[in-house]
């Protein structure tokens, strides 16, 4: 399985690595997790944000050890396909409180 990040996320990342220390090894362990499962686990924490033949783009909740809830969103789109998921979005739900309609509508274009 092959992953990338997207622009946005990497700032984005990169912006709560500072406040969450954590954030890297927190994504290694979704990494894992998405190895086995790219669909995800169960329908309680993986939410279809968008469905095609070519991509789905998922929404679920990421664990942080700074963090006692799963208060982080990450946001990715999985190409079954080609095997690869990139990331779109990842944030702090008390910043914001849903993921960004816009940027996905904008990515998906793409295709």
């Amino acid at each position: 399985m092959e992953f990338s990040e997207h622009a946005s996320f990497t700032r984005e990342f990169g912006r709560l690595f500072k406040r969450f220390k954590s954030l890297d090894d927190d994504l290694e362990k979704i990494k894992k997790i998405l190895l086995k499962q790219p669909a995800g686990t169960d329908g309680r924490h993986w939410n279809v944000l968008h469905r095609s033949e070519q991509c789905v783009i998922f929404k679920t909740r990421m664990m942080c050890r700074y963090l006692r809830h799963g208060d982080l969103r990450l946001i990715y789109a999985y190409f079954p396909t080609e095997g690869r998921v990139e990331f779109i979005e990842i944030y702090f739900k008390g910043d914001k409180e849903s993921e960004d309609g816009k940027r996905i509508a904008d990515y998906l274009k793409r295709f």
